[in-house]
């Protein structure tokens, strides 16, 4: 089998390094005579990172990239109104992501100077591509892989309708070492609330940045595309954003900036016809506000070769590649429509705006065919009982998650120290007494030197934020809740301050700016209801635990119980619940919880505390996870790699 690939870009060498590490025969065509390296730089999404990486594998050959953490959305004023963890992003550049895919191509199986013209059938079947220099390359498959303008496409299904251009954008490259540096790894963007114009910039390395200008044409545009007026139309339309907009102009050689008009089309029915494909833009052209457009075609690439290995012929190949594809980049073409629509029309409510970025693909349990038990759990951010069921917790949702609908309420543990009731903790210093001895008879690390050095004098704050963190994402909220529980149990950190409550939501993935306006609003209301639930229920001791079916049986658990009695309840509500088995290698446990400590690993792992802490820093000396080091013991974090 020989595939002909036409286009000679990031999809198309993808696709020919994939082939030829399957020994089949491969040619790429390109237009462009030397390597096409044009471009600035574009944002890329783990799927393709690991892809790449998957290339490599064997080589020592490495791809230069920047990792990127951090988006802020700003005003024009310089409000801050989003601020987020990115978690599976990298800024590439094109030049870089080219001489990385030719250094895994052999050059003599690229063929240049050669434009697309037409197809040479025999019947039904292409038997060649024909290009504009009069050259012909035969072949048994035929990819196209040229872009979002492909010819191959046109040539397939007739001319392609595309959207109007609704939105511009001006790109360059700037080199400016203090800006660099202090907006290392954030993706920095100011939007104007009223119309469609921003501006955004994103390191390359510690002296040069991306930047790029997004406007709406009808409400202004160049006269002439030429460096001068570029200049002059960015200086105008700009002219009241921030100073550093101005400095990053100022940097910037007009000379090797473009404008793009950013247009799509409409989801194609097939990727294919007879025995030729289209893959990446080709094939699903979307709005750059995704930043979709380079994983997809990596993953493209990679998905149709997999798909040509494992089927029968090439039909078959092609039809499962667009069953595996189709929904996923139809999706990113839908979302980047939605998000050019908010562009332009600006939302008044800022927290409803959407991060300008595809998000990572959710994996969503089965939900069992028996009754759904839901479960109530009264807990508090800083209960130490609550704290010392974390593994039973953890173990619960492995084994039970797709049967159980966990609601979290916040208890109200510590109004203040004036008006608590409990009798044997009337202070902070017996606070600090209580975890000592907590920490020795459970062997759950906590450190209440916390209670001496910078005391709380209220758990509400922190529980407030939680509630904040539930309005955003009640999955990432609780990443949030635990992350703030090892701050303060490991940590010694005060996390009534704002500066770690903030770390924490940063780390967990929420919006920083977002949750301190629903800390300072919403939020509060929220923990108010959480507070009267808990006392039209009786609840008094944290945690608390009701345990119910849909015909109103109810059990519920109080303080610290064994796992086995978690069990007893659930079979009693439905006698035909099978647990998960689970998995108990490091790398899964530690990618379904990115923090243990001892007694959680030991515990999951069903063996030993003493055989658990060894795995544990045998996986530290190998750098698959590190540690913090408290007092009175370590709390592990994963380090297994996901990208170069």
């Amino acid at each position: 089998m020989k595939v002909v690939i036409i286009g000679g870009g990031i999809a198309g060498l993808t696709m020919g390094v994939f082939l030829r590490k399957q020994n089949i025969e491969v040619v790429v065509n390109e237009r462009a005579i030397g390597m096409p390296i044009q471009g600035q730089a574009f944002l890329m999404h783990s799927d393709g990172i690991l892809t790449l990486k998957e290339l490599a594998a064997g080589t020592n050959i490495q791809l230069e990239s920047n990792f990127i953490d951090t988006y802020s959305l700003n005003r024009p004023d310089g409000e801050e109104i989003m601020h987020l963890h990115l978690k599976s992003w990298q800024l590439v550049k094109r030049s870089s992501l080219i001489r990385f895919l030719y250094s895994l191509f052999p050059v003599a199986q690229i063929k240049e100077g050669r434009d697309f013209s037409h197809f040479i059938y025999e019947g039904e079947k292409i038997v060649a591509a024909s290009f504009v220099n009069g050259e012909v390359e035969y072949g048994d498959i035929f990819i196209g892989a040229d872009g979002g303008n492909s010819k191959v496409r046109e040539a397939l299904f007739g001319k392609t309708n595309f959207t109007p251009v609704k939105v511009k954008e001006i790109i360059g490259l700037s080199n400016n070492v203090n800006i660099a540096k202090t907006h290392s790894r954030v993706f920095s963007k100011f939007q104007n609330k009223n119309s469609g114009l921003a501006f955004g910039f994103i390191p390359t390395s510690d002296s040069e940045f991306v930047w790029f200008m997004q406007y709406d044409p009808n409400a202004g545009d160049l006269n002439k595309n030429t460096p001068e007026e570029m200049k002059k139309f960015c200086f105008s339309r700009l002219k009241d954003f921030p100073p550093v907009v101005k400095d990053i102009l100022e940097s910037n050689d007009f000379t090797k900036s473009y404008t793009w008009n950013t247009r799509d089309f409409n989801p194609l029915p097939v990727f294919h016809k007879q025995n030729a494909a289209i893959i990446g833009d080709a094939a699903h052209l979307s709005l750059p506000f995704t930043s979709a457009g380079t994983t997809n075609a990596i993953v493209d690439a990679k998905t149709l070769v997999d798909c040509l290995v494992n089927s029968e012929d090439h039909e078959q190949a092609f039809e499962n590649f667009y069953k595996i594809r189709s929904e996923e980049v139809t999706k990113h073409i839908y979302l980047g429509r939605e998000l050019q629509n908010i562009f332009l029309n600006p939302k008044e409510n800022d927290d409803e705006l959407k991060i300008p970025l595809i998000t990572p693909k959710k994996t969503i349990g089965s939900v069992a065919n028996g009754k759904l038990i839901q479960v109530l759990y009264f807990t508090d951010p800083i209960c130490s009982t609550c704290w010392i069921i974390q593994p039973l917790l953890r173990k619960l949702k492995l084994e039970y998650d797709k049967y159980l609908d966990i609601e979290y309420c916040m208890g109200g543990l510590l109004p203040t120290w004036d008006h608590l009731s409990k009798e044997k903790i009337s202070n902070p210093a017996d606070a600090a007494k209580h975890w000592e001895e907590v920490c020795h008879f459970h062997e759950m690390p906590l450190d209440g030197d916390v209670w001496i050095e910078d005391p709380l004098h209220s758990s509400y704050p922190p529980s407030i934020a939680f509630k904040a963190a539930q309005l955003q994402d009640p999955e990432l909220a609780l990443l949030f809740l635990r992350r703030i529980k090892e701050m303060v149990f490991l940590e010694k950190k005060n996390i009534i301050k704002w500066d770690f409550l903030k770390k924490a939501a940063f780390e967990s993935g929420l919006d920083c700016a977002r949750l301190l306006r629903d800390c300072e609003g919403r939020a509060q209301d929220l923990f108010k209801e959480d507070l009267i639930k808990a006392a039209e229920l009786g609840v008094t001791s944290f945690p608390t635990i009701f345990f119910s079916d849909q015909n109103d049986n109810s059990f519920m658990i109080q303080g610290y119980q064994p796992y086995e009695k978690f069990e007893e309840i659930i079979h009693k509500l439905n006698p035909s619940i099978i647990k998960e088995k689970i998995n108990t290698s490091p790398e899964n446990l530690f990618t379904e919880f990115p923090t243990m400590v001892d007694k959680e690993f030991a515990f999951l792992s069903d063996i030993p505390i003493k055989i658990a802490s060894k795995v544990l820093h045998e996986l530290f000396d190998n750098g698959s996870i590190d540690k913090y080091e408290s007092k009175n013991g370590i709390i592990w974090k994963s380090k297994f790699s996901t990208g170069f």
